[in-house]
């Protein structure tokens, strides 16, 4: 997910065309009500930290409430400069700094998928 519509369809392109199925958000709180609609949970979860209404953090916490969604694996990527720390306080799988090349994005999305 990410407040930016045109990195969100870029990435969400990308994906696509590496054969994955992507639901995008632009926030974490469109993000939470869609992963509670669908019926089966995705692999994996791309976060932005920087958002507004809900930001990446907020959200994380709201996940990692939810037993049907804490399983889910999280990819934070951000230009946030405190996103090291960041990333291991959210207890996420792995943290990317934007801008964030294709290849690297792809690599982590294949390592963390399930």
């Amino acid at each position: 997910m990410d407040d930016d519509q045109d990195i969100r369809e870029v990435v969400a392109d990308a994906l696509a065309a590496e054969g994955y199925r992507v639901i995008t958000a632009s926030d974490g709180r469109e993000a939470i009500a869609l992963l509670r609609r669908v019926s089966v949970a995705p692999s994996l979860i791309l976060l932005d930290l920087m958002m507004p209404g809900m930001d990446g953090a907020q959200f994380r916490e709201e996940q990692r409430r939810d037993p049907a969604l804490e399983g889910i694996p999280v990819v934070v990527v951000s230009a946030d400069m405190g996103l090291g720390s960041a990333a291991h306080s959210l207890g996420v799988a792995a943290h990317l700094r934007k801008p964030v090349l294709l290849d690297a994005l792809l690599a982590a999305v294949r390592e963390h998928c399930r």
